[in-house]
């Protein structure tokens, strides 16, 4: 029996009970349309942060205090004093592979302009602090290196800032608000960046000199983080490199001691999130799975019901010459094909129900080949799979007795 013949009988055994055909078909199409929207939701979710990620700068690096044990209680990262000053000079001076350092401290305080208030958070930085987060002056300036020496009380308004304490739509430059009672003039206003992947606003803040910061809103000597960038992206682990020796030198560490400080790349940053992406991805696209395994078993259910249904055509095809072979492979033909007649429905169902969240609910999606081409294999794995063992119950059916059977 050739092909051709093979697919019009499925057709037409399919045809015949339309109802049971789509019903026996549900399974997989709801199993395939979960598979397609989940994988298409974590890598668009995988994309978005790896997007959001490499917006802060691909060759940027962190260097952060390490938290440390004292009296048995492990103290915040943020209150230990391991980075000072000194540091950011040595790194300046003695690692070639940094084209960029800025010192950086921060505090949260209310922001006041008039009769209006925010609360929000200040960022001390230095002037190469907006070339390292690739982040831009909108309207006014940025401040300068000597306004880092003088500690002088000016500052950079990020969008949401200007939006609460400026409602009328001015432009905020030159006029001046206070934070925690200190007064600051503002020279200049962000570019808006908006939300990033973890439903942060990143224009809620204002940058001003860290020394200004450090002295008149924390008191404080030491620096809380480092933000450097390499000349360039290949450039990043030798940066790594040079930073750990010039901080552990500057430090006095012995050979034997840890770092009491910690450097990261955008690099791992975007490895640790992808990792937990893909985890979270293979976990839904499983339980979306689910339900392609129901689906094989409908199919299963309703292949051995047609093996009862036609036993005396199959008994007729087998006294006229039919081999066991023939009859198996027709019933597998049947299940492989409401199997991928299942899966196609399933796409379209999947590839819609993802542009629909995408844009209904803002949902970042990325819908690949490779999601499609998998679904479809797994549908045909699933038709043989759960087709095989009713088409060999029909396959070894006994003629005569198939020909006696009502």
């Amino acid at each position: 029996m050739n092909t051709f013949n093979l697919i019009r009988i499925a057709l037409k055994a399919m045809l015949r009970n339309k109802m049971q055909t789509f019903l026996t078909m549900l399974g997989i199409i709801i199993g395939v349309a979960s598979v397609i929207a989940m994988l298409a939701i974590g890598q668009g979710s995988k994309q978005s942060i790896e997007g959001q990620i490499s917006a802060m700068g691909t060759n940027m690096i962190m260097i952060r205090p390490n938290s440390e044990l004292q009296g048995g209680v492990r103290l915040e990262s943020s209150s230990m004093q391991t980075l000072t000053l000194a540091d950011v000079t040595a790194i300046k001076k003695n690692c070639d592979q940094v084209d960029a350092v800025s010192a950086a401290v921060s505090g949260r305080g209310q922001a006041i302009y008039s009769a209006n208030n925010w609360p929000t958070q200040i960022q001390g930085v230095g002037p190469e602090f907006l070339a390292i987060r690739k982040m831009e002056v909108n309207d006014g300036v940025m401040f300068t290196e000597k306004d880092v020496q003088q500690a002088a009380k000016v500052c950079i308004l990020g969008q949401t800032v200007v939006t609460n304490l400026f409602p009328d739509g001015g432009s905020p430059v030159g006029k001046t608000i206070r934070f925690s009672n200190i007064p600051f003039k503002v020279i200049g206003v962000l570019v808006p960046k908006g939300e990033n992947t973890f439903g942060q606003d990143q224009d809620d803040l204002i940058l001003a000199p860290f020394t200004t910061v450090q002295k008149r809103i924390l008191a404080i000597t030491y620096v809380q983080n480092i933000y450097t960038s390499a000349v360039d992206e290949n450039a990043t682990d030798a940066a790594v490199a040079q930073i750990s020796e010039v901080l552990r030198r500057n430090h006095k560490l012995k050979s034997s001691q840890d770092d009491d400080f910690s450097v990261r790349t955008q690099a791992e940053l975007i490895k640790t999130f992808s990792s937990t992406s893909e985890m979270l991805t293979v976990l839904l696209a499983a339980i979306a799975g689910i339900s392609l395994f129901v689906g094989g078993i409908g199919i299963m259910n309703i292949m051995f019901v047609s093996v009862t249904e036609r036993t005396r055509e199959i008994g007729l095809r087998m006294a006229i010459g039919g081999r066991g072979i023939d009859i198996m492979v027709q019933f597998l033909m049947e299940a492989i094909m409401i199997s991928m007649a299942g899966g196609l429905i399933g796409v379209v169902l999947g590839v819609t129900a993802s542009y629909t969240l995408s844009s209904g609910l803002g949902w970042p999606v990325l819908i690949t080949n490779f999601s499609i081409i998998i679904s479809f294999m797994v549908c045909a794995v699933t038709g043989v799979f759960f087709g095989w063992y009713p088409a060999r119950k029909a396959s070894n059916l006994d003629p005569i007795e198939a020909l006696r059977y009502e």
